[in-house]
Protein backbone atom coordinates (compact mmCIF):
# COMPACT_ATOMS: atom_id res chain seq x y z
CA UNK A 1 0.00 0.00 0.00
CA UNK A 2 1.30 3.43 -0.97
CA UNK A 3 -0.21 5.35 1.96
CA UNK A 4 -1.00 4.57 5.60
CA UNK A 5 -4.37 3.00 6.29
CA UNK A 6 -5.83 6.21 7.73
CA UNK A 7 -5.57 7.78 4.27
CA UNK A 8 -7.86 5.09 2.85
CA UNK A 9 -10.17 5.22 5.87
CA UNK A 10 -10.57 8.97 5.39
CA UNK A 11 -11.14 8.67 1.63
CA UNK A 12 -13.90 6.11 2.13
CA UNK A 13 -15.51 8.14 4.92
CA UNK A 14 -15.69 11.20 2.66
CA UNK A 15 -17.20 9.08 -0.11
CA UNK A 16 -19.84 7.50 2.17
CA UNK A 17 -20.85 10.89 3.53
CA UNK A 18 -21.03 12.41 0.06
CA UNK A 19 -23.29 9.61 -1.24
CA UNK A 20 -25.42 9.62 1.90
CA UNK A 21 -27.46 6.45 1.44
CA UNK A 22 -27.40 3.11 -0.32
CA UNK A 23 -24.85 0.40 -0.95
CA UNK A 24 -21.66 1.38 -2.82
CA UNK A 25 -19.87 -1.28 -4.86
CA UNK A 26 -16.26 -0.65 -5.92
CA UNK A 27 -14.97 -3.47 -8.11
CA UNK A 28 -11.31 -4.35 -8.30
CA UNK A 29 -10.02 -5.99 -11.47
CA UNK A 30 -9.46 -9.66 -12.20
CA UNK A 31 -6.55 -11.26 -14.01
CA UNK A 32 -6.87 -10.96 -17.79
CA UNK A 33 -5.58 -13.81 -20.04
CA UNK A 34 -3.57 -13.10 -23.18
CA UNK A 35 -4.44 -16.26 -25.09
CA UNK A 36 -5.18 -18.93 -22.46
CA UNK A 37 -6.02 -18.73 -18.74
CA UNK A 38 -2.54 -19.39 -17.33
CA UNK A 39 -0.87 -16.84 -19.62
CA UNK A 40 -1.98 -13.47 -18.34
CA UNK A 41 -1.26 -9.83 -18.98
CA UNK A 42 0.55 -8.00 -16.20
CA UNK A 43 -2.12 -7.30 -13.59
CA UNK A 44 -3.39 -3.74 -13.35
CA UNK A 45 -5.75 -2.86 -10.51
CA UNK A 46 -8.79 -0.66 -11.10
CA UNK A 47 -7.79 2.91 -10.22
CA UNK A 48 -10.83 3.82 -8.14
CA UNK A 49 -10.65 0.58 -6.14
CA UNK A 50 -6.95 1.23 -5.56
CA UNK A 51 -7.66 4.83 -4.52
CA UNK A 52 -10.08 3.76 -1.79
CA UNK A 53 -8.52 0.47 -0.64
CA UNK A 54 -4.84 0.51 -1.66
CA UNK A 55 -4.75 -3.23 -2.46
CA UNK A 56 -3.22 -4.63 -5.65
CA UNK A 57 -4.55 -8.20 -5.49
CA UNK A 58 -7.00 -9.41 -8.13
CA UNK A 59 -10.53 -10.60 -7.46
CA UNK A 60 -11.59 -8.09 -4.80
CA UNK A 61 -14.69 -5.94 -4.34
CA UNK A 62 -15.12 -3.14 -1.82
CA UNK A 63 -18.58 -2.58 -0.32
CA UNK A 64 -19.55 0.57 1.59
CA UNK A 65 -22.88 0.92 3.38
CA UNK A 66 -23.54 4.65 3.28
CA UNK A 67 -26.50 4.37 5.69
CA UNK A 68 -24.89 2.35 8.48
CA UNK A 69 -21.26 3.31 7.94
CA UNK A 70 -20.16 -0.31 7.54
CA UNK A 71 -17.48 -1.51 5.13
CA UNK A 72 -16.43 -4.87 3.74
CA UNK A 73 -13.59 -6.19 1.62
CA UNK A 74 -14.98 -9.05 -0.43
CA UNK A 75 -12.81 -11.75 -2.02
CA UNK A 76 -11.73 -15.38 -1.88
CA UNK A 77 -8.52 -16.51 -0.24
CA UNK A 78 -6.19 -18.36 -2.58
CA UNK A 79 -5.83 -22.14 -2.27
CA UNK A 80 -2.77 -24.37 -2.10
CA UNK A 81 -2.70 -24.78 -5.91
CA UNK A 82 -2.19 -21.03 -6.34
CA UNK A 83 0.33 -20.90 -3.50
CA UNK A 84 2.43 -23.55 -5.26
CA UNK A 85 2.59 -21.50 -8.45
CA UNK A 86 2.51 -17.92 -7.20
CA UNK A 87 3.58 -18.03 -3.55
CA UNK A 88 1.88 -17.11 -0.31
CA UNK A 89 -0.18 -13.90 -0.18
CA UNK A 90 -2.05 -12.11 2.57
CA UNK A 91 -5.53 -13.34 3.38
CA UNK A 92 -8.51 -11.15 2.51
CA UNK A 93 -9.00 -10.51 6.23
CA UNK A 94 -5.37 -9.35 6.52
CA UNK A 95 -5.77 -7.03 3.53
CA UNK A 96 -8.95 -5.62 5.04
CA UNK A 97 -7.11 -4.78 8.27
CA UNK A 98 -4.29 -3.16 6.30
CA UNK A 99 -6.84 -0.92 4.56
CA UNK A 100 -8.66 -0.10 7.81
CA UNK A 101 -11.74 -2.16 6.88
CA UNK A 102 -13.31 -3.97 9.81
CA UNK A 103 -15.08 -6.76 7.94
CA UNK A 104 -14.22 -9.19 5.15
CA UNK A 105 -16.24 -11.90 3.43
CA UNK A 106 -15.90 -14.46 0.63
CA UNK A 107 -17.19 -13.54 -2.82
CA UNK A 108 -20.26 -15.77 -2.51
CA UNK A 109 -21.69 -13.43 0.13
CA UNK A 110 -21.71 -10.40 -2.18
CA UNK A 111 -24.86 -11.55 -4.00
CA UNK A 112 -26.75 -11.89 -0.72
CA UNK A 113 -25.67 -8.40 0.37
CA UNK A 114 -26.79 -6.81 -2.89
CA UNK A 115 -30.03 -8.81 -2.98
CA UNK A 116 -30.90 -7.72 0.57
CA UNK A 117 -30.28 -4.06 -0.25
CA UNK A 118 -32.43 -4.25 -3.37
CA UNK A 119 -35.31 -5.94 -1.51
CA UNK A 120 -35.15 -3.12 1.03
CA UNK A 121 -35.56 -0.63 -1.80
CA UNK A 122 -32.09 0.77 -1.25
CA UNK A 123 -29.99 2.20 -4.08
CA UNK A 124 -27.05 0.10 -5.25
CA UNK A 125 -24.36 2.48 -6.50
CA UNK A 126 -21.71 1.36 -9.00
CA UNK A 127 -19.28 3.00 -11.40
CA UNK A 128 -19.43 2.39 -15.18
CA UNK A 129 -17.69 -0.96 -15.80
CA UNK A 130 -15.17 -1.28 -18.62
CA UNK A 131 -14.14 -4.95 -18.41
CA UNK A 132 -16.51 -7.59 -19.72
CA UNK A 133 -15.94 -10.07 -16.89
CA UNK A 134 -17.06 -7.44 -14.40
CA UNK A 135 -20.03 -6.55 -16.62
CA UNK A 136 -21.16 -10.16 -16.38
CA UNK A 137 -20.65 -10.19 -12.61
CA UNK A 138 -22.61 -6.95 -12.27
CA UNK A 139 -25.42 -8.39 -14.41
CA UNK A 140 -25.58 -11.45 -12.13
CA UNK A 141 -25.77 -9.17 -9.08
CA UNK A 142 -28.24 -6.58 -10.34
CA UNK A 143 -29.95 -8.01 -13.40
CA UNK A 144 -28.83 -5.00 -15.47
CA UNK A 145 -27.69 -6.06 -18.95
CA UNK A 146 -24.13 -4.94 -19.87
CA UNK A 147 -25.54 -2.74 -22.67
CA UNK A 148 -27.44 -0.72 -20.04
CA UNK A 149 -24.85 -0.59 -17.26
CA UNK A 150 -23.04 2.59 -18.23
CA UNK A 151 -26.28 4.58 -18.47
CA UNK A 152 -27.53 3.12 -15.16
CA UNK A 153 -24.28 3.69 -13.27
CA UNK A 154 -24.64 6.03 -10.30
CA UNK A 155 -24.11 9.63 -11.38
CA UNK A 156 -23.86 10.61 -7.70
CA UNK A 157 -21.03 8.12 -7.20
CA UNK A 158 -19.26 9.17 -10.42
CA UNK A 159 -19.29 12.85 -9.43
CA UNK A 160 -18.15 12.09 -5.88
CA UNK A 161 -15.23 9.98 -7.08
CA UNK A 162 -14.24 12.57 -9.70
CA UNK A 163 -14.23 15.39 -7.13
CA UNK A 164 -12.06 13.39 -4.73
CA UNK A 165 -9.58 11.93 -7.18
CA UNK A 166 -9.13 15.17 -9.15
CA UNK A 167 -7.43 16.97 -6.25
CA UNK A 168 -4.06 15.33 -5.68
CA UNK A 169 -2.47 15.11 -2.23
CA UNK A 170 1.20 15.86 -1.61
CA UNK A 171 1.88 12.11 -1.50
CA UNK A 172 0.20 11.61 -4.85
CA UNK A 173 2.23 14.43 -6.39
CA UNK A 174 5.43 12.77 -5.16
CA UNK A 175 4.39 9.54 -6.89
CA UNK A 176 3.55 11.36 -10.14
CA UNK A 177 6.97 13.00 -10.00
CA UNK A 178 8.54 9.53 -9.74
CA UNK A 179 6.74 8.69 -12.97
CA UNK A 180 7.98 11.96 -14.49
CA UNK A 181 11.58 11.06 -13.62
CA UNK A 182 11.21 7.80 -15.54
CA UNK A 183 9.52 9.70 -18.38
CA UNK A 184 12.51 12.05 -18.53
CA UNK A 185 14.83 9.08 -19.03
CA UNK A 186 12.53 7.63 -21.68
CA UNK A 187 12.33 10.84 -23.70
CA UNK A 188 15.99 11.77 -23.51
CA UNK A 189 16.88 8.22 -24.60
CA UNK A 190 14.57 8.59 -27.61
CA UNK A 191 16.25 11.90 -28.49
CA UNK A 192 19.73 10.33 -28.27
CA UNK A 193 18.68 7.45 -30.53
CA UNK A 194 16.95 9.71 -33.06
CA UNK A 195 19.03 9.57 -36.23
CA UNK A 196 18.61 8.37 -39.81
CA UNK A 197 18.43 4.60 -40.22
CA UNK A 198 17.26 3.71 -36.70
CA UNK A 199 13.78 2.21 -36.79
CA UNK A 200 10.78 3.58 -34.96
CA UNK A 201 10.23 0.21 -33.29
CA UNK A 202 13.80 0.03 -32.01
CA UNK A 203 13.47 3.36 -30.23
CA UNK A 204 9.99 2.57 -28.91
CA UNK A 205 11.17 -0.80 -27.63
CA UNK A 206 14.12 0.78 -25.85
CA UNK A 207 12.03 3.40 -24.07
CA UNK A 208 9.37 0.87 -23.07
CA UNK A 209 12.17 -1.22 -21.65
CA UNK A 210 13.22 1.68 -19.43
CA UNK A 211 9.78 1.65 -17.82
CA UNK A 212 9.92 -2.13 -17.42
CA UNK A 213 13.41 -1.99 -15.92
CA UNK A 214 12.03 0.19 -13.11
CA UNK A 215 9.37 -2.43 -12.39
CA UNK A 216 6.80 -0.19 -14.05
CA UNK A 217 4.76 -0.20 -17.23
CA UNK A 218 4.20 2.44 -19.88
CA UNK A 219 1.22 4.62 -19.01
CA UNK A 220 -0.15 4.02 -22.54
CA UNK A 221 1.20 2.39 -25.72
CA UNK A 222 4.05 4.65 -26.82
CA UNK A 223 3.41 6.86 -29.83
CA UNK A 224 6.57 7.23 -31.91
CA UNK A 225 6.50 8.07 -35.57
CA UNK A 226 7.81 10.23 -38.39
CA UNK A 227 4.13 10.70 -39.22
CA UNK A 228 3.43 13.07 -36.36
CA UNK A 229 0.26 14.21 -38.12
CA UNK A 230 -1.32 10.89 -37.04
CA UNK A 231 -2.60 11.40 -33.49
CA UNK A 232 -1.78 7.83 -32.51
CA UNK A 233 1.14 7.04 -34.77
CA UNK A 234 2.34 3.78 -33.30
CA UNK A 235 5.91 2.69 -34.12
CA UNK A 236 6.53 0.77 -37.33
CA UNK A 237 9.58 -1.09 -38.67
CA UNK A 238 10.24 1.98 -40.84
CA UNK A 239 13.77 3.49 -40.51
CA UNK A 240 13.94 7.18 -39.64
CA UNK A 241 14.65 9.43 -42.61
CA UNK A 242 16.95 12.44 -42.76
CA UNK A 243 15.22 15.80 -42.86
CA UNK A 244 12.03 14.64 -41.17
CA UNK A 245 10.70 14.98 -37.63
CA UNK A 246 10.18 12.25 -35.04
CA UNK A 247 7.23 12.72 -32.67
CA UNK A 248 7.49 10.77 -29.41
CA UNK A 249 4.55 10.74 -26.98
CA UNK A 250 5.18 8.40 -24.06
CA UNK A 251 5.09 8.08 -20.30
CA UNK A 252 5.60 5.74 -17.38
CA UNK A 253 3.23 4.35 -14.78
CA UNK A 254 4.74 3.56 -11.39
CA UNK A 255 4.15 0.39 -9.38
CA UNK A 256 1.46 2.34 -7.52
CA UNK A 257 -0.12 3.24 -10.87
CA UNK A 258 0.52 6.98 -11.04
CA UNK A 259 1.41 8.27 -14.49
CA UNK A 260 3.48 10.67 -16.52
CA UNK A 261 2.77 11.81 -20.09
CA UNK A 262 5.10 13.95 -22.21
CA UNK A 263 5.58 14.62 -25.90
CA UNK A 264 8.61 15.92 -27.76
CA UNK A 265 9.29 16.36 -31.47
CA UNK A 266 12.89 15.90 -32.59
CA UNK A 267 14.61 16.69 -35.92
CA UNK A 268 15.99 13.40 -37.22
CA UNK A 269 18.98 15.09 -38.86
CA UNK A 270 19.85 16.89 -35.61
CA UNK A 271 18.81 20.36 -36.70
CA UNK A 272 15.48 21.92 -37.64
CA UNK A 273 14.94 23.24 -41.14
CA UNK A 274 13.73 26.82 -41.31
CA UNK A 275 10.16 25.69 -42.05
CA UNK A 276 10.22 23.17 -39.20
CA UNK A 277 11.57 25.76 -36.78
CA UNK A 278 8.84 28.25 -37.73
CA UNK A 279 6.06 25.77 -36.95
CA UNK A 280 7.86 24.44 -33.88
CA UNK A 281 8.19 27.94 -32.47
CA UNK A 282 4.43 28.47 -32.75
CA UNK A 283 3.79 25.28 -30.77
CA UNK A 284 6.34 26.35 -28.13
CA UNK A 285 4.60 29.69 -27.78
CA UNK A 286 1.26 27.96 -27.36
CA UNK A 287 2.74 25.61 -24.76
CA UNK A 288 4.19 28.51 -22.74
CA UNK A 289 1.06 30.63 -23.16
CA UNK A 290 -0.97 27.89 -21.48
CA UNK A 291 1.47 27.92 -18.55
CA UNK A 292 0.94 31.67 -18.16
CA UNK A 293 -2.87 31.33 -18.14
CA UNK A 294 -3.45 28.23 -16.02
CA UNK A 295 -4.33 28.93 -12.39
CA UNK A 296 -7.18 28.22 -9.95
CA UNK A 297 -10.50 29.69 -11.03
CA UNK A 298 -9.60 29.96 -14.72
CA UNK A 299 -11.63 27.78 -17.08
CA UNK A 300 -9.53 25.27 -18.99
CA UNK A 301 -11.89 26.05 -21.88
CA UNK A 302 -10.49 29.59 -21.92
CA UNK A 303 -6.90 28.34 -21.72
CA UNK A 304 -7.51 26.05 -24.71
CA UNK A 305 -9.03 28.79 -26.84
CA UNK A 306 -6.42 31.31 -25.71
CA UNK A 307 -3.80 28.99 -27.16
CA UNK A 308 -5.93 28.44 -30.29
CA UNK A 309 -6.10 32.20 -30.90
CA UNK A 310 -2.34 32.61 -30.47
CA UNK A 311 -1.68 29.78 -32.91
CA UNK A 312 -4.12 31.27 -35.40
CA UNK A 313 -2.36 34.64 -35.25
CA UNK A 314 1.02 33.02 -35.88
CA UNK A 315 -0.31 30.86 -38.72
CA UNK A 316 -1.69 34.03 -40.31
CA UNK A 317 1.80 35.54 -40.13
CA UNK A 318 3.11 32.53 -42.08
CA UNK A 319 0.36 32.93 -44.67
CA UNK A 320 -1.38 29.65 -43.82
CA UNK A 321 -4.48 31.33 -42.36
CA UNK A 322 -6.28 34.61 -43.04
CA UNK A 323 -9.19 36.74 -41.87
CA UNK A 324 -10.29 37.79 -38.40
CA UNK A 325 -8.66 35.65 -35.69
CA UNK A 326 -11.66 35.52 -33.35
CA UNK A 327 -14.03 34.68 -36.20
CA UNK A 328 -11.65 31.97 -37.46
CA UNK A 329 -11.44 30.34 -34.03
CA UNK A 330 -15.21 30.59 -33.49
CA UNK A 331 -15.71 28.81 -36.82
CA UNK A 332 -13.23 26.11 -35.85
CA UNK A 333 -10.80 26.89 -38.68
CA UNK A 334 -7.81 26.39 -36.37
CA UNK A 335 -8.83 22.73 -35.97
CA UNK A 336 -7.43 22.09 -39.45
CA UNK A 337 -4.05 22.27 -37.70
CA UNK A 338 -5.01 21.65 -34.03
CA UNK A 339 -7.79 19.03 -34.00
CA UNK A 340 -7.53 17.92 -30.36
CA UNK A 341 -7.91 19.43 -26.92
CA UNK A 342 -5.11 21.28 -25.16
CA UNK A 343 -4.82 18.67 -22.42
CA UNK A 344 -6.45 16.34 -19.93
CA UNK A 345 -6.38 15.50 -16.25
CA UNK A 346 -3.71 13.02 -15.21
CA UNK A 347 -3.16 10.87 -12.15
CA UNK A 348 -3.76 7.17 -11.58
CA UNK A 349 -4.97 7.01 -15.18
CA UNK A 350 -3.02 8.82 -17.85
CA UNK A 351 -6.36 10.25 -19.00
CA UNK A 352 -7.49 10.50 -15.42
CA UNK A 353 -10.89 8.93 -14.74
CA UNK A 354 -11.85 8.99 -18.42
CA UNK A 355 -13.59 5.64 -17.93
CA UNK A 356 -16.09 7.33 -15.61
CA UNK A 357 -17.33 9.52 -18.47
CA UNK A 358 -15.55 12.57 -19.82
CA UNK A 359 -18.60 14.81 -19.43
CA UNK A 360 -18.36 14.26 -15.66
CA UNK A 361 -14.58 14.49 -15.44
CA UNK A 362 -13.90 17.53 -17.59
CA UNK A 363 -17.20 19.42 -17.56
CA UNK A 364 -19.92 20.55 -15.17
CA UNK A 365 -23.13 22.59 -15.10
CA UNK A 366 -21.19 25.79 -15.86
CA UNK A 367 -19.08 24.50 -18.76
CA UNK A 368 -20.69 22.00 -21.12
CA UNK A 369 -18.88 20.20 -23.96
CA UNK A 370 -19.47 21.20 -27.56
CA UNK A 371 -19.74 17.89 -29.37
CA UNK A 372 -20.86 19.39 -32.68
CA UNK A 373 -17.74 21.25 -33.83
CA UNK A 374 -14.74 19.37 -35.22
CA UNK A 375 -11.77 19.75 -32.89
CA UNK A 376 -13.76 21.24 -30.04
CA UNK A 377 -15.52 17.90 -29.65
CA UNK A 378 -12.13 16.46 -28.64
CA UNK A 379 -11.60 18.92 -25.78
CA UNK A 380 -11.43 16.65 -22.73
CA UNK A 381 -11.74 19.37 -20.09
CA UNK A 382 -13.33 22.79 -19.86
CA UNK A 383 -14.00 23.23 -16.11
CA UNK A 384 -12.52 25.84 -13.83
CA UNK A 385 -9.13 24.72 -12.60
CA UNK A 386 -8.61 23.90 -8.94
CA UNK A 387 -5.50 23.83 -6.81
CA UNK A 388 -4.14 20.30 -6.73
CA UNK A 389 -5.29 19.29 -10.21
CA UNK A 390 -2.74 17.77 -12.54
CA UNK A 391 -3.18 18.64 -16.22
CA UNK A 392 -1.27 18.03 -19.41
CA UNK A 393 -0.33 21.02 -21.56
CA UNK A 394 -0.07 19.65 -25.11
CA UNK A 395 -0.64 21.98 -28.06
CA UNK A 396 0.22 20.73 -31.53
CA UNK A 397 0.19 21.68 -35.18
CA UNK A 398 -0.40 18.98 -37.79
CA UNK A 399 -0.72 18.84 -41.56
CA UNK A 400 -3.07 15.93 -42.29
CA UNK A 401 -3.30 15.36 -46.06
CA UNK A 402 -6.72 13.68 -46.03
CA UNK A 403 -8.18 16.46 -43.86
CA UNK A 404 -6.67 19.14 -46.08
CA UNK A 405 -8.18 17.48 -49.16
CA UNK A 406 -11.62 17.14 -47.56
CA UNK A 407 -11.84 20.73 -46.34
CA UNK A 408 -10.50 22.09 -49.62
CA UNK A 409 -13.00 20.09 -51.68
CA UNK A 410 -15.94 21.18 -49.54
CA UNK A 411 -14.73 24.76 -49.06
CA UNK A 412 -15.00 24.37 -45.30
CA UNK A 413 -13.64 27.49 -43.55
CA UNK A 414 -12.22 28.63 -46.91
CA UNK A 415 -12.50 32.27 -45.81
CA UNK A 416 -9.88 31.57 -43.10
CA UNK A 417 -7.55 29.08 -44.80
CA UNK A 418 -5.01 29.61 -47.60
CA UNK A 419 -5.29 26.18 -49.17
CA UNK A 420 -2.68 26.84 -51.88
CA UNK A 421 -0.05 27.52 -49.19
CA UNK A 422 -1.29 24.66 -47.01
CA UNK A 423 -0.87 22.25 -49.94
CA UNK A 424 2.90 22.84 -49.83
CA UNK A 425 2.99 21.50 -46.24
CA UNK A 426 1.38 18.12 -46.94
CA UNK A 427 4.69 16.35 -46.44
CA UNK A 428 5.46 18.18 -43.18
CA UNK A 429 4.05 15.75 -40.60
CA UNK A 430 3.19 17.19 -37.20
CA UNK A 431 4.59 18.73 -34.02
CA UNK A 432 3.26 18.26 -30.50
CA UNK A 433 4.85 19.36 -27.21
CA UNK A 434 3.47 18.10 -23.92
CA UNK A 435 4.29 18.54 -20.25
CA UNK A 436 2.56 17.65 -17.00
CA UNK A 437 1.62 20.58 -14.77
CA UNK A 438 0.31 20.97 -11.23
CA UNK A 439 -2.18 23.74 -10.51
CA UNK A 440 -0.75 25.67 -7.55
CA UNK A 441 -2.38 28.33 -5.34
CA UNK A 442 -1.40 31.16 -7.70
CA UNK A 443 -0.60 29.49 -11.02
CA UNK A 444 0.98 26.23 -12.11
CA UNK A 445 4.32 24.47 -12.22
CA UNK A 446 6.06 21.68 -14.12
CA UNK A 447 6.03 18.23 -12.60
CA UNK A 448 9.36 16.43 -12.59
CA UNK A 449 12.70 17.59 -11.21
CA UNK A 450 14.20 17.86 -14.70
CA UNK A 451 12.42 19.28 -17.71
CA UNK A 452 12.92 17.38 -20.93
CA UNK A 453 14.69 19.64 -23.50
CA UNK A 454 11.95 21.74 -25.07
CA UNK A 455 13.15 24.81 -26.96
CA UNK A 456 14.64 24.42 -30.46
CA UNK A 457 18.18 25.46 -29.53
CA UNK A 458 18.05 23.23 -26.43
CA UNK A 459 17.07 20.21 -28.48
CA UNK A 460 19.72 20.79 -31.14
CA UNK A 461 22.39 21.24 -28.43
CA UNK A 462 21.23 18.13 -26.58
CA UNK A 463 21.42 16.02 -29.73
CA UNK A 464 24.82 17.47 -30.65
CA UNK A 465 26.22 16.69 -27.20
Amino acid sequence: MLFDKQTYVQRRRVLRERIGSGLILLFGNNDSPVNYPANGYKFRQDSSFLYYFGQHREGLVGVLDADEGKEWLIGNDIDIEDIVWFGQVDSVADMARQSGVEQSAPMKELAAMVDKARKQGRRVHFLPPYRHDLMIQLMDLTGIHPSKQREQASVELIKAVVDQRAVKSAGEIEEIERACAIGYEMHTTAMRMCRPGVTEQEIAGRISGIASSKGCIVSFPSILSMHGEIMHGYPSPRPLEAGRLMLCDCGAETNENYCSDNTRTTPISGRFTQRQREIYQIVVEGHDHALSLAKPGVKWWDVHFGVARLMTERLKELGLMKGDVDEAVAAGAHAMFFPHGLGHMMGMDVHDMEGLGQTYVGFDDEVRPNLEQFGTNCLRCGRRLQEGWVMTDEPGIYFIPALIDEWKASGHCAEFLNFDKIETYKDFGGIRLEDDILITPDGCRYLGERRIPLYPDEIESFIAS
